[in-house]
Formats: structure tokens, sequence, C-alpha cells
């Protein structure tokens, strides 16, 4: 998607620091609408997006950063969020951004994100009567009286394939 432009709307709309009382140079307007773009769909906080962009390839990917690249802080994406909605013209903007993204053809759901790994187990040794019980979710014949070989038993697992040599 082409977020430049977004541009001319962002910079109408959002205040800009005068540079020459000092502080940190004002971030990109665009940059910051990234950002409360990436905040929409997974509901993260301000604090947690910039641990996010800070954590997440994928956002500094999405952003046009990178790992050196300085994160705007949670209250500077909270002025330019109050900013955007005092002058009304959030609703406008992102109205203006999901049309774009339904014309080509994608739709915005919200989703989480997950941090999982992948780990060796051992391998079951289940024969076709073993897996066929525990499917049903019975305990198969014989193992009632042995906790330890029980233990071994994956009995909640479901069957994935992997790769990993």
């Amino acid at each position: 998607m082409n977020f430049e432009a977004f541009r001319y709307r962002l910079e109408r709309t959002s205040r800009r620091s005068d540079s020459s009382r000092g502080g940190h140079l004002p971030y990109d307007p665009v940059l910051m609408f990234k950002i409360l773009v990436l905040q929409a769909p997974y509901n993260l906080s301000d604090e947690q997006t910039k641990f996010q962009v800070r954590d997440r390839l994928f956002f500094m990917w999405f952003l046009g950063s990178s790992v050196n690249d300085p994160v705007p802080e949670a209250t500077t994406t909270r002025l330019f969020r109050e900013c955007l909605t005092r002058t009304k013209a959030i609703e406008k903007i992102f109205t203006h951004f999901d049309k774009i993204l339904t014309a080509k053809g994608y739709l915005a759901v919200s989703g989480q994100i997950l941090d999982g790994s992948i780990i060796a187990a051992l391998r079951q040794r289940n024969t076709n009567g073993e897996k066929g019980t525990t499917k049903e979710g019975r305990i198969p014949e014989g193992q009632e009286d042995h906790p330890a070989k029980l233990r071994r038993k994956n009995r909640d697992a479901r069957w994935a394939l992997s790769t990993i040599a």
C-alpha cells in the first residue's frame, strides 16, 4: 500500500513541534500513522507498541525501520493519536485506509501475537489400536496400571508433521 497518499492530510492535521525550542525532531507523520495501523488489529497499548516495534522484525519491516532506528515513545504515539482525534481527522483517514484495503481485496481483522517455540519431543510409539483408543478419549488397554508408562504417553497431543531433522 502506498502510505504516502496519506501524507498531505496527516501533515495538515498533525501538530509539529517547533525544533527551535530543542528536543527530539518530530517523527514522520506517515511513520506515526503506520504505528497506529499496527496498533489496531493487535489491540496494543502505546507502551506495548513501543516494545513490539523494537522486538518484532515484521513491525520493523512494515515501518521501514531497522534495529538501530529510534522508536517513538508511548507518549509520542498517544499525542499523535489525540491530535488526529481532536481534529476529527482520524475517522476520515482510517475510513480512507479501509476503502483502499477493501478495493485491493483485503479484509482488516484483529489478531493476536503469539510467541511459540517448537521443541523436539519423544516419538510416540503407539499401535494403531492405541491411537484409536486415545482418539476416543480412553486409556489404552493395559496402561491403566502403569503410571510411568502413562506419563510417557501424551494423550492430549494432536498430530503434526515435523521437517526438523
